[in-house]
């Protein structure tokens, strides 16, 4: 789904831009109210396990594969306005660093990629979550079917940009017709994939899961600035959401991302992703550019000088999964304090 350069025209990819550009400032102030002691310290790792998860082309058809987008999975764990900040690291990071998306094309695919993914699997799992069962397998199942429609959503938003924009003439019909059907089929992937990251999170730790919080709601208490549980009249209150250490599962996803990215990539599919192949078979890519960054030592997700294939990927991943779990840490931190300094004096007094 990564759109390179050429395909959408100069004025189209500008709008998009301008778009993905209010997208990430209405994120930023919306991230603030998301971003609290238990999201904050894992967004970073968000980023960086969507980043490894889409080195994990599996296939979908014959000559066809597909991967992660990332949106629904991140607006479930971390918040919607967290997630569009996600997603649009990671492809910051893939566009600069691998050559993996157009530059000139980013704000297609922050546009397509995080923004339409996120909005749309959030609203329907929020809805979804509402008339199910309380339990925490509903909000599986929930996540299973929201990751499944934000996938062709994706593809009719790309197919829409395309009709306002695209370079070359090719029937409308025909891209719509091939980007949905093909794109079904990798939702189905993208449902499975999020669904067993949200239930093994929930499983252990459902107070992390964003999308989850209304599962057991209680009575909180501010104090010294954080909301933590009241006692329960029913027995001892367990341990307050802020000292509960979130630590085993940092490190327990960032050592999952390293082992997909840095190992587990190698055996990925080498067939052309959805949007490669209906662009190869209907003639978009008829005009497309090469990408500005294709001279950059990590381009294609290999190691410039290093020989031997699986060395050469398997480092690139480590360091893409470095890269972005740094870079999106940096950003979160910053909206997260950026919300402690905006906290007024009255709101940190103790009240109950």
């Amino acid at each position: 789904m990564h759109v390179p350069d050429g395909f959408i025209n100069a004025p189209t990819s500008a709008v998009t831009g301008v778009v993905a550009a209010g997208a990430v400032a209405v994120s930023l102030r919306g991230a603030r109210r998301e971003l609290d002691e238990r999201t904050a310290p894992l967004a970073g790792l968000v980023a960086a396990f969507i980043f490894a998860v889409q080195m994990l082309n599996f296939p979908v058809a014959a000559g066809t594969s597909g991967h992660l987008l990332g949106g629904a999975l991140a607006a479930i764990l971390v918040g919607p306005y967290t997630g569009v900040l996600c997603v649009s690291v990671v492809l910051l990071m893939q566009g600069i660093l691998f050559a993996d998306g157009g530059l000139t094309a980013l704000g297609v695919n922050i546009t397509d990629m995080a923004i339409v993914t996120t909005v749309v699997a959030y609203a329907l799992f929020r809805g979804l979550v509402k008339v199910l069962p309380r339990t925490r397998r509903s909000v599986t199942v929930a996540s299973f079917v929201a990751a499944l429609v934000s996938v062709p959503a994706a593809a009719l938003a790309f197919t829409f940009l395309y009709w306002i924009g695209g370079t070359t003439d090719v029937a409308i019909g025909k891209v719509a017709t091939a980007m949905i059907g093909v794109h079904v089929l990798i939702g189905i992937g993208e449902a499975a994939i999020t669904a067993l990251t949200v239930g093994a999170v929930v499983a252990v730790r459902p107070d992390l899961v964003y999308g989850a919080r209304a599962l057991g709601q209680r009575l909180k208490l501010r104090v010294n600035g954080e909301l933590v549980d009241a006692p329960s009249d029913t027995g001892p209150a367990p341990a307050p959401v802020a000292a509960r250490s979130h630590r085993k599962v940092w490190i327990t996803g960032l050592v999952a991302s390293l082992v997909l990215a840095g190992f587990v990539s190698f055996y990925a599919s080498a067939d052309p992703d959805g949007l490669e192949k209906v662009a190869s078979d209907k003639g978009i890519d008829e005009k497309a550019e090469e990408h500005a960054n294709a001279d950059s030592p990590l381009a294609d997700y290999g190691v410039e000088d290093i020989a031997d294939a699986r060395v050469s990927g398997g480092l690139a991943g480590v360091i893409g999964v470095g890269v972005t779990v740094v870079a999106g840490s940096a950003v979160f931190w910053a909206v997260r304090r950026r919300r402690s300094d905006d906290t007024s004096p009255s709101s940190t007094e103790t009240t109950v």
